[in-house]
């Protein structure tokens, strides 16, 4: 999360010169060829249902980046993962039954309704920028529906398959607008960190913390992200967020957590106890 986090703090810093779409292509497409080469995932025997269901999957990745990097070219880093964050929260909570649920999806509207520009209590961030970030979210809730049906696959080949469809999504945004620009030596070299930072290195050791991780605790620890990010944002940007954008953080990595410790001790009541043999 913070190799995530700051990567994408440093990625900021290309809008100026290739465009959030620029910047996307840059990110997406470099990080398509580290994995790759990482993961050499030609190896990869697939059936005809597999490639569908990556083709998919990476299209959804490539949709989710874009969506994100625009949003980030009007609202800090920190606010953009809390309210992309509403939608694999929205998917997790969708299935909720029991009371205490409801306490977690209260804690999200709260965080949101902060955030969004639909009420006098909002913070006052731009429209189009929060219509990103909420495409965003939505692509995110679907791109976890699709890694499911890839899940079965060796991880990081699957990964590196659905990021190469991913640079085939976003590059043609990047090079209507930057052009030949995206070329250029010194921006691919800032590039090719901003893709090792923020895509090929979160993604590799995330698949390193799942073997060793319990789905509970990674899901803990991941739910601290927007606060992170928020962090990274302000020592590397310079995003100053206001008490009440603070405020909404906190709602939604309450909820996230929340949901995540209440959905691990339902599944584990829901479980037979085994017992030793005679």
């Amino acid at each position: 999360m913070v190799s995530l986090s700051v990567g994408t703090s440093f990625a900021k810093h290309l809008f100026g010169t290739v465009g959030a779409e620029g910047t996307t292509a840059l990110r997406v497409g470099l990080a398509a060829l580290i994995l790759v080469v990482l993961w050499r995932p030609w190896r990869l025997g697939l059936s005809r249902r597999d490639r569908g269901a990556l083709l998919l999957y990476g299209a959804v990745l490539g949709a989710m980046n874009l969506l994100f990097y625009l949003s980030l070219r009007t609202i800090p880093l920190g606010l953009a993962i809390a309210i992309e964050f509403s939608g694999p929260l929205t998917l997790a909570l969708a299935a909720s039954r029991k009371i205490v649920d409801f306490v977690w999806i209260g804690c999200a509207v709260l965080g949101l309704a902060l955030l969004l520009p639909v009420s006098g209590l909002s913070s006052g961030l731009d429209p189009v920028g929060v219509a990103c970030a909420l495409a965003a979210a939505l692509c995110w809730a679907l791109y976890i529906v699709c890694g499911q049906r890839v899940g079965h696959l060796h991880g990081g080949r699957a990964v590196a398959l659905g990021m190469s469809v991913a640079a085939v999504v976003v590059l043609p945004f990047g090079i209507a607008s930057a052009g030949a620009a995206l070329l250029d030596p010194a921006i691919l070299a800032f590039g090719l960190g901003v893709a090792a930072l923020s895509s090929a290195l979160p993604y590799s050791l995330e698949m390193v913390a799942l073997k060793r991780l319990p789905k509970q605790s990674f899901g803990v620890l991941l739910s601290l992200e927007p606060a992170i990010g928020s962090l990274a944002g302000l020592a590397i940007l310079g995003e100053r967020l206001s008490p009440t954008e603070w405020f909404a953080i906190a709602c939604i990595v309450v909820a996230s957590v929340g949901n995540t410790v209440s959905t691990h001790r339902s599944r584990a009541a829901a479980t037979p106890i085994p017992t030793l043999p005679a």
